[in-house]
């Protein structure tokens, strides 16, 4: 069991979400940063998508009941075991009654505090993640707050890991030739060319060649961009349609909507691009204000990013498991 102690608005349950019930209007829903989860629950011999905390709102406390294995990924630094600052990306042992400080992160925008057992709240249409909108799910549906006490859930040997802890290269230094690096502290992402591309002057070039700027407008359903407004050369009636995460949409405002982790299930606004699956948790990582560029990618350069990732996780868990069965043969 863990108490939390102090916690801002919008911390909450999330796990890899539910996909499966857009026709009914639900949301998959699940982290910002997927990547995260999948690699602070292979570190503990969790499932790959175990219920984490996700942390967006600075600090957070979290109190120790019982003795409990963690890891905190996807933030860059400033967390606390009893005022001992931690390694990110780390397994860790908290003894009975210790206490776990999240403060603000340098860079990033989320961290995620996964345990061994996982946060062992209802399942909902096959997820343990909260919906805000829906006000399901999760912790009954709502945010974190003072007092709130989690189950922690049960797995065999869990505690079983070196006092030094698991530790990995985060996946932007590991992957650094596959994702590019900030330019000027401008964020590189990936897109491809959506179905009313061909409808933007100069073929898109408005949308592809200015800076954008995170609106604080933005949250988990969609982060809305600041810039130089882009207009359809043509006025045409659209209806609604399917929409997931990654999809840009331009509005009749002219400034784009990236559709994010709470995507809405279907719009009617143009749709501009795509991001590509893989960059989506560089995304979810971006603070509000941060600057960001598409650049124009191909299902091909997707593809290639997506199996990078999928060998850097995979690594991840088979020296992961190869350390656990080193430890087992010395017990």
């Amino acid at each position: 069991m863990i108490e939390i102690i102090e916690a801002g608005p919008f911390n909450t349950v999330q796990d890899l979400g539910r996909p499966g019930y857009r026709d009914i209007g639900v949301s998959a829903g699940g982290a910002m940063d997927p990547l995260a989860v999948k690699i602070g629950n292979i570190l503990l011999g969790n499932a790959d998508d175990a219920a984490v905390v996700e942390v967006q709102t600075f600090p957070f406390k979290m109190r120790f009941e019982a003795r409990a294995a963690f890891a905190v990924t996807g933030a860059d630094g400033q967390m606390l075991l009893d005022g001992r600052e931690l390694l990110p990306w780390c397994t860790h042992v908290a003894a009975e009654g210790q206490v776990l400080e999240l403060r603000q992160p340098p860079r990033l925008a989320r961290a995620y505090i996964s345990l061994a057992g996982g946060v062992d709240v209802p399942v909902l249409m096959g997820s343990r993640s909260t919906a805000l909108r829906g006000g399901f799910g999760g912790n009954a549906g709502r945010p974190l707050v003072n007092g709130d006490r989690l189950k922690i859930g049960v797995v065999p040997d869990a505690l079983s890991l070196p006092a030094s802890g698991i530790a990995v290269i985060e996946p932007a230094v590991a992957l650094r030739d596959v994702f590019a690096q900030a330019e000027e502290g401008v964020l590189q992402v990936r897109a491809i060319p959506a179905g009313e591309h061909g409808l933007f002057a100069s073929d898109g070039e408005a949308f592809w060649n200015q800076t954008w700027r995170i609106s604080s407008r933005s949250d988990r359903t969609g982060y809305r961009l600041s810039g130089e407004p882009i207009k359809p050369t043509e006025t045409i009636e659209m209806r609604s349609h399917g929409v997931v995460p990654g999809v840009v949409q331009v509005p009749p405002g002219g400034e784009p909507i990236i559709q994010m982790s709470d995507a809405n299930t279907a719009g009617g606004y143009p749709k501009v691009a795509g991001v590509i699956e893989c960059d989506l948790w560089r995304l979810g990582q971006a603070r509000i204000g941060s600057r960001l560029q598409f650049v124009r990618s191909t299902h091909a350069e997707a593809r290639a990013v997506e199996q990078a990732v999928a060998a850097y996780v995979e690594d991840v868990r088979q020296t992961s498991q190869m350390v656990k069965r080193a430890l087992k043969a010395m017990a």
